[in-house]
């Protein structure tokens, strides 16, 4: 069972956020939805800005909540591979919805679609 020390939530919203929030999870989960598998590696060139312990952190964190899948393979050397689970992929249309949400609030209350870099999309 995921560990939130003795936090209490106050509805379902912010447990969610707990779980998915932050700068990094989100685009963990959006690479893993959209691309599928990916090694460790193809995930920190995903996402300029992330240091490797970051992502390592936010990878446990969520493997720990049961959002994302970590398989190791015993071989020479070691290969770990990333995925989402079901509760992971249930996210998605959540993820594709802020997409959605975010680039229309791009376009017409700012004005400006540079704002967003072509490789964060």
């Amino acid at each position: 069972m995921p560990h939130f020390e003795t936090r209490s939530f106050n509805c379902e919203k912010e447990l969610t956020l707990a779980i998915i929030g932050g700068k990094w999870k989100m685009l963990i989960l959006w690479h893993l939805g959209k691309e599928g598998t990916k090694r460790f590696s193809e995930l920190k060139e995903l996402i300029p800005g992330i240091t490797p312990r970051m992502l390592v952190n936010q990878l446990r964190e969520l493997e720990q909540h049961g959002i994302v899948h970590r398989e190791v393979y015993a071989v020479v050397p070691p290969k770990v591979e990333y995925s989402l689970t079901k509760h992971g992929e249930s996210l998605m249309p959540i993820l594709e919805a802020m997409y959605a949400w975010g680039k229309d609030y791009v376009k017409d209350v700012l004005g400006d679609e540079n704002l967003i870099q072509p490789d964060a999309k």
